[in-house]
């Protein structure tokens, strides 16, 4: 689930198209068969298909002539830039964008682990931050992968491949100490599935890790904050180093929005995280060691036996 800078904005109307055959669906979107020719353009308008999760919608940019936003039954999933793919819109992937900066030295390639696909934009940020990266990505709607990389195909030479398969499935098959690092990013709809938000979960991401290795976790989560406290304690129970990184107003509890965690073994580059999150154009504020402490409020750690989803987003989150 993501925001953009433009969130608030109107959809664009759906333009001519001259290439394939189009239909309109009851929600006035066009919906089409999966081309295989090469990226969609801007001229062929917005696309609407049906997959395994819900009713996909790609919508061109307004200020980007190449670039997409992924939506599942209306919620933003993904941002996409087929002309830049280092160009992170959405808030939380820009925060992600971060931490995969902070990896290890810049431009090294690093083994990656992406537990959710969506569009694969950060999947696609690590190939061209990072050539000759290697990465594997769990996303269960194949029906959505196969749509994705048929209008915004992934560039030859990238090594990602792409697993139709559940996260945890994925994650518990992973060999101990392979990857460098796990990003998770899974949303059933609009909300993160109960069993890939637990105790156990994070000991498999742990397990995963080589040495040296970081985990970053998107959720989302307003008013008490319930669900953020608890896997900031779920965390915290299983790495020494934790970080969140969020908007002032959701760790208000003012809105509903999207918290990054991250954590690692070893200590993260907090000061670096922070001045990179302070320079952005999005507003956000870094909490660590004690502060973080003090913000579980008392909350205990989600384990296969107690874990429920996020909660649903407001109705009108995302008009």
């Amino acid at each position: 689930m993501g925001r953009s800078n433009r969130a608030g904005r109107g959809r664009q109307e759906p333009a001519p198209t001259t290439t394939g055959t189009a239909t309109r669906n009851g929600r006035g979107a066009r919906t089409e068969e999966v081309r295989a020719d090469g990226p969609r353009t801007h001229a062929q308008g917005p696309l609407a298909r049906p997959v395994s999760s819900g009713l996909a919608e790609l919508m061109p940019d307004r200020d980007r002539p190449q670039a997409w936003t992924l939506l599942v039954d209306g919620a933003p999933q993904s941002l996409v830039d087929l002309a830049d793919p280092a160009h992170l819109g959405f808030e939380y992937q820009r925060r992600l964008g971060h931490l995969i900066d902070l990896a290890a030295a810049p431009g090294k390639p690093i083994t990656a682990l992406h537990l959710g696909g969506g569009a694969l934009t950060l999947a696609r940020y690590v190939a061209a931050t990072r050539p000759r990266s290697r990465q594997q990505v769990a996303e269960i709607d194949q029906q959505l992968t196969e749509l994705v990389r048929a209008e915004l195909p992934l560039e030859r030479g990238w090594q990602i491949k792409v697993r139709g398969a559940d996260a945890r499935a994925v994650l518990e098959r992973t060999p101990e100490g392979s990857v460098d690092l796990v990003i998770v990013d899974v949303f059933a709809g609009a909300r993160v599935p109960a069993h890939c938000a637990t105790l156990e979960f994070a000991g498999l991401a742990a397990r995963a890790l080589a040495p040296g290795g970081r985990y970053a976790v998107n959720i989302a989560d307003g008013g008490p904050l319930a669900f953020a406290r608890s896997q900031v304690a779920t965390l915290r129970a299983v790495f020494p180093e934790v970080v969140l990184v969020a908007d002032p107003a959701v760790l208000r509890g003012k809105r509903f929005g999207n918290l990054i965690l991250a954590a690692a073994h070893q200590p993260l580059p907090i000061e670096e995280l922070g001045r990179r999150v302070a320079s952005d154009s999005y507003l956000g504020r870094l909490e660590h060691g004690r502060a973080l402490a003090d913000f579980t409020a008392g909350a205990t750690p989600a384990t296969d036996a107690t874990a429920a989803p996020s909660p649903a987003p407001p109705p009108t989150v995302f008009r």
